[in-house]
């Protein structure tokens, strides 16, 4: 064997372990659940963020923050019975740009690849990330997404499937409509129906509830 051949061999083994180094990335667990609240009914008034990474089904680091929405107008009755924020609580906060700037993406860009997943987020939070970046004259991120909800859905047909009422059935403590505690809460029961379902990554989850990632 010439030092030609031994080059191509070793070439070969290289890519295999490339190979299986990227199908194994692609193929676990991980995902970003994140949720927005808004202060009134418009998808540009985020108020809040929360985000917090599962990786293989755990969860590994989150983060948080108050927003000061495009247009200071909050529903009184959602900061009394929803979400508790107020014009007091955000009059000082930043604007959606700089914390999807500083704080969001960063934190994304810790796991390149890994989807985000929202509860009804393809109706709701992803609306909301388009619609505040169309305000502000922001870039549309190139990220990919999926929905709990349609997850939900297939997963447990029986049940009803609002977040709150999910998050009693199965017995997860939590703080409803505190953006925070709803990505935790969203990322508890992926992991969930995961096992339901008898599959260890998001790609296989998705194939077995008929649905697929979706991208901005």
């Amino acid at each position: 064997m010439d030092g030609l051949d031994e080059l191509f061999i070793s070439l070969y083994h290289f890519l295999i372990v490339i190979d299986t180094i990227l199908f194994n990335m692609n193929n676990k667990l991980d995902y970003i659940a994140i949720d927005f609240e808004t202060a009134n009914q418009y998808r540009n008034s985020a108020c809040s963020v929360g985000l917090v990474r599962f990786i293989d089904g755990k969860e590994t680091d989150s983060c948080y923050s108050l927003i000061h929405p495009a247009k200071m107008y909050f529903i009184p009755e959602w900061t009394r019975d929803i979400h508790h924020i107020s014009y007091n609580d955000v009059r000082n906060k930043p604007y959606f740009p700089e914390i999807w700037d500083t704080m969001v993406m960063p934190f994304i860009n810790q796991t390149p690849g890994v989807p985000l997943v929202a509860h009804n987020g393809n109706m709701f939070d992803m609306p909301v990330i388009q619609n505040c970046c169309e305000y502000f004259g922001m870039e549309v991120p190139k990220l990919e997404y999926f929905d709990s909800l349609i997850i939900a859905r297939k997963t447990w047909p029986e049940l009803s499937h609002k977040l709150t009422d999910l998050g009693t059935h199965f017995g997860i403590e939590y703080l409803a409509h505190d953006a925070l505690e709803d990505s935790r809460t969203c990322g508890q029961l992926i992991k969930l129906a995961a096992e339901k379902w008898g599959v260890n990554s998001v790609e296989e989850l998705l194939k077995a509830c008929g649905n697929q990632i979706r991208k901005f």
